[in-house]
């Protein structure tokens, strides 16, 4: 199988560094249970850029630590033979810190995308399963019949109610939950 997986908040908690750095920046908080859209609408569209090119420095990104669980779920789906694309809506800028941050944590991949259209991205692949935290990514791959899968935050619960998407609290819950399908797919590359 082709699956395809997130990197902020889905590989590794992000919603910490964004608000901190909001609250350095701004002195604006950013509480993660409050956080019940994607938009971030306490920060100005300048504000947040900010904290995003913040949070997205190579420093800040290869300090990362990637939620428990997830490399060795991801390097198990890969040592069964499936392709893994690691995809973010991280600038280009960011593929080179990207790339040696996933080196550092061990995570196996065989490609790595950084873009702001991962859906088309996934398809352009013949990617079948995305991983992602994004409620409106989630919604077009289930509208593009890939199978969806999230790390469940605040943002994403109501999406995750009302789509076919497979939902967990953390790796080990999606592991379990997605470990069917993995099991009757042939592997592909």
């Amino acid at each position: 199988m082709k699956i395809a997986i997130d990197i902020d908040s889905t590989l590794h908690h992000y919603w910490d560094r964004l608000s901190d750095a909001a609250r350095r920046r701004f002195g604006i908080e950013l509480p993660y249970e409050e956080q019940f859209t994607w938009g971030i609408t306490r920060l100005k569209p300048e504000q947040l850029a900010l904290c995003i090119s913040e949070t997205h420095c190579d420093t800040a990104i290869l300090n990362g630590d990637p939620y428990p669980g997830a490399v060795e779920t991801v390097n198990s789906w890969r040592d069964a033979g499936h392709f893994i694309h690691v995809t973010s809506h991280r600038e280009d800028s960011c593929h080179e810190a990207t790339g040696a941050w996933l080196d550092k944590i061990g995570l196996r991949y065989d490609e790595l995308y950084c873009s702001s259209d991962k859906v088309s991205r996934c398809l352009e692949l013949g990617i079948e399963l995305l991983v992602d935290d994004c409620p409106q990514n989630l919604t077009r791959a289930v509208e593009s019949g890939l199978v969806a899968a999230t790390i469940v935050h605040p943002w994403n619960e109501d999406v995750c109610e009302t789509e076919d998407i497979v939902a967990a609290r953390d790796w080990a819950e999606l592991e379990t939950k997605l470990a069917p399908l993995l099991l009757g797919v042939p592997a592909r590359h």
